[in-house]
């Protein structure tokens, strides 16, 4: 973390979320590290529609937020339900948002998404260039590495987590033998 930092990377990082394609952060997450309550943000940009097309924000919808909710295995406590469904900002709002929320810690902060954002693009276009790599060197060498590149790329792929079975299983020996 360099000096400057206000906030750990990783603490950004856990605010992007992929929602209909596109790397998005929430009114609410934005709001919290700009240090305003998310009315005021959400104010401003109402404030500003001209600079804030839908491919630089969008609203969610009510199914959206609970696939989101869900899947961070979140439930809300009293209090922090959703009276109106959230806005969320693509990396092209949130460098938006810097020009109407004016403050020195919305700059600073804004100038640490944007570094957030330009690292995950740069560690996506690793991954590619490091597949498209091992794809020449798969056709250079054709069968005498095939082990070798298939124990790769099931090392690249993400883990598949198996699914679990619902419901009541009875064992007939078990019952049968009192076992």
């Amino acid at each position: 973390m360099e000096k400057k930092d206000l906030l750990p990377q990783e603490i950004i990082e856990s605010k992007i979320y992929l929602i209909r394609g596109k790397k998005v952060m929430m009114d609410r997450d934005l709001a919290v590290l700009y240090g305003v309550e998310t009315k005021v943000l959400n104010q401003a940009v109402k404030r500003n529609p001209q600079r804030f097309p839908d491919d630089f924000m969008f609203r969610l919808s009510g199914e959206e937020i609970r696939d989101l909710l869900r899947s961070q295995s979140v439930t809300l406590k009293r209090g922090q339900h959703y009276k109106y469904l959230p806005y969320v900002f693509t990396e092209n709002g949130v460098a938006m948002l810097s020009t109407v929320l004016n403050s020195e810690k919305a700059i600073q902060v804004n100038i640490q998404i944007m570094r957030t954002f330009t690292r995950l693009k740069e560690i996506m276009l690793s991954h590619k260039d490091l597949s498209r790599r091992l794809d020449d060197l798969e056709t250079k060498y054709d069968g005498q590495f095939r082990v070798v590149f298939e124990a790769i790329r099931q090392l690249m792929a993400p883990p598949l987590k198996p699914k679990r079975k619902i419901g009541f299983v009875f064992k007939e020996k078990q019952a049968r033998y009192g076992r």
